[in-house]
């Protein structure tokens, strides 16, 4: 409802209130104390607000409390010592997620009818007290993400009725008890990640009801003379295990062959830093509702099993950092719903399966650091849904495939370290998601393609150490979200950009390059135009001369004509055929004036507004924009260019070229710097 505001002291008037549920608003301040007063009430729920302060004695009062959520605000303080022990008829105490300190105290643990207790991601500290076994019905025990030490007491393993235990993201040391898989019948989640504690019981087997296991960072270990994690084969009898975690233990051991017979239900298996070694058991492939499987970083070796094309539910492959080798199997190809498939970091080679084009919902495909080699298949193009390709320091060669479509969902694409030669693809400019492309380190040619300043979300652009040449196209200064740029070690030449993001690159992303020129800044010779200095000097002192004799003759000879007629005359406008002007783009026209900023405007007439810009080739020119919202300005603008595009008279300004689309209307004229387009 997203209520705001403190909680009203007049709630305590209600004094026939069984239920207050406030939860889910953005309500702050102290818990009232006229809570005390409602002696009818049964269940006090206030989680995911603000409230702050510490948990008032007066709620101590409602004997008749079944339940108490407070979770998710900023409560804090310790929590009760004696005062719970009032509410004999409480079920539920959620606790979680606020700011308690200080240990757990015996008395909170005592009674018997607590069915739920979460006091997770709080900052309590301490050993969990002994007295905790007296929940004889205690279903749920959450004390996730607190600083508690000591060992796990024995009593927890008392509680038969305990369907979900979560201690994880503590400091808890030693074992588990040998015989903790018979005690905990019922249990259906253990989560014991981020601790301290050694060991694997041997009688892990016996929780029938476990779907949820998580031993993930700890201090675990083999079982002694074992060469295989032998307790994965004792977990074969969990028959409802849906998701289990492993990893960055301390294992030094290989998959057992049983590992396929884990249960059939199983949906994700974490394995990740443990130093698994030796190849993937070929019964992976009966994992048939598996979708995530997650071995990265161990010491896999051998070759990926062709039996994985019996995953049909695999959704995420992450096998990088091993030292898997051969090639990558096409069966791998057969996994229709995969869409996350790490392989980086291994020995793979041989190429790309041409196959891999099938894999629709794949999103994320990394394969970098292999030996992988060939051309990038054609069909890799067809995967529309990618959104992140990594293939560098690979062998891979050839060009990019003259038939590559644009993946317009991808954001990032790496292909640096290989061997790939040709033009850079003009059709990357399509793939309009795209903030980091990497091609650097190739053998790319020619020049870079104008097409890539239509990457409008581009952040990332590396070109160095290929064989580029020609200019920098001024259009990637129109990239403003561009904040890296490495065109170094290339054979480029000309003007480095000024404007945009140009204005924050440094000489390093442009160092060893053929013939660049430009700022000083960016450690490269100045732009120098042949004979500068004479158009200079003809500019402001020959060509006023020239024009001034032309005029006086001109008038003389008019002069003469008059008499010569005895007519009178005036001057005259001779009209010519239209002539060809040069098109110029609307890009080019925003790029010109900065993107018609308000610091470029000359002057504002009655039906648009006149900007001053400078053409890619470096042309001070005037562009005339219409206000399409006038009436008459259509009219106006095609009569202007009609005229003006057939007069020739020394009194008005050429038109170098015009620019219509559904959006605008703007004429390209000559700039006049000690002038008036008005006049």
């Amino acid at each position: 409802m997203d209520l705001q505001g403190t909680i009203s002291p007049y709630v305590g008037n209600l004094s026939f209130l069984v239920t207050l549920d406030l939860s889910n608003n953005s309500f702050h301040g102290h818990l009232i104390p006229e809570i005390g007063l409602l002696h009818r009430l049964k269940l006090l729920i206030l989680e995911y607000n603000l409230m702050e302060g510490v948990i008032l004695a007066s709620v101590y009062h409602c004997q008749t409390l079944q339940a108490i959520s407070l979770a998710t605000n900023k409560l804090r303080g310790v929590l009760p010592k004696y005062r719970l022990s009032n509410l004999t008829s409480l079920q539920i105490l959620f606790l979680g997620e606020n700011n308690f300190t200080g240990t757990i105290p015996p008395p909170l643990v005592n009674n018997s009818k607590l069915v739920y207790l979460g006091l997770d991601y709080n900052n309590l500290h301490g050993s969990i007290p002994n007295e905790i076994g007296n929940l004889k019905n205690l279903k749920v025990l959450d004390l996730e993400a607190n600083n508690l030490n000591g060992i796990i007491p024995s009593s927890i393993f008392n509680i038969s009725s305990l369907q979900t235990l979560a201690l994880q993201l503590n400091s808890l040391l030693g074992t588990l008890p040998l015989t903790f898989g018979l005690q905990l019948p019922n249990l259906r989640k253990l989560y014991l990640s981020k601790n301290q504690l050694i060991g694997i019981p041997a009688g892990i087997g016996h929780m029938e009801n476990l779907q949820v296991l998580y031993l993930g960072a700890n201090q675990l270990e083999n079982q002694p003379r074992s060469l295989e994690l032998s307790f994965l084969t004792d977990l074969t009898l969990c028959k409802s295990l849906k998701s289990l975690d492993i990893g960055e233990n301390h294992f030094s051991s290989h998959l057992p062959d049983s590992f396929g017979n884990l249960s059939s239900s199983l949906q994700s298996f974490y394995a990740v830093l443990c130093n698994i070694k030796d190849p993937i058991p070929k019964g992976i492939g009966a994992l048939r509702n598996l979708n995530t499987l997650a071995l990265s970083d161990n010491n896999l070796s051998g070759t990926i099993p062709s039996t994985i094309k019996g995953m049909k539910s695999l959704q995420r492959l992450y096998l990088d950092g091993n030292q898997l080798e051969q090639s990558i199997p096409t069966e791998i190809c057969l996994l229709a719903n995969l869409g996350e498939m790490a392989l980086q970091k291994n020995n793979l080679s041989g190429p790309i399966p041409s196959c891999i084009g099938n894999l629709f919902n794949l999103q994320i495909m990394f394969m970098s650091s292999n030996q992988l080699s060939s051309s990038i298949p054609s069909s890799l193009w067809n995967l529309e849904n990618l959104l992140f390709l990594n293939l560098s320091v690979n062998s891979l060669e050839g060009n990019l495939h003259a038939n590559m479509r644009a993946l317009k969902m991808l954001q990032s694409m790496d292909l640096s370290g290989n061997r790939i030669l040709g033009k850079i693809p003009t059709i990357l400019g399509d793939f309009q998601s795209l903030s980091v492309l990497n091609l650097s380190k190739n053998s790319f040619s020619e020049v870079i393609p104008e097409q890539l300043g239509d990457l409008i979300t581009l952040d990332y652009l590396d070109l160095s150490h290929n064989n580029l040449s020609g200019e920098i196209p001024k259009s990637l200064a129109g990239l403003s979200h561009l904040h890296y740029l490495n065109l170094s070690c290339n054979k480029l030449s000309g003007e480095i950009p000024r404007r945009g993001p140009f204005a924050n690159f440094t000489a390093a992303s442009f160092i060893d390059n053929e013939a660049l020129c430009g700022q000083p800044i960016f450690q490269v010779p100045p732009c120098h135009t042949t004979g500068k200095p004479k158009a200079k000097f003809l500019l402001k002192f020959i060509l006023p001369i020239l024009a001034f004799t032309s005029i006086l003759i001109i008038v003389t000879l008019i002069m003469m004509k008059h008499r010569k007629n005895n007519v009178k005359t005036q001057n005259t406008i001779d009209v010519v055929p239209a002539v060809e002007h040069r098109l110029i783009s609307y890009q080019e026209l925003r790029y010109a004036t900065n993107d018609f900023s308000e610091a470029n405007i000359l002057g504002v007439g009655s039906f648009g507004s006149v900007f001053k810009g400078i053409l890619y080739e470096g042309t001070f020119v005037a562009v005339k924009v219409l206000n399409l919202q006038l009436e008459g300005a259509f009219k106006s603008f095609d009569a202007e260019c009609k005229v003006l595009a057939r007069v020739r008279h020394r009194n008005l300004v050429k038109v170098i070229s015009s620019c219509s689309n559904p959006k605008l209307r703007a004429l390209v004229l000559q700039y006049m710097p000690n002038g008036s387009l008005e006049k």
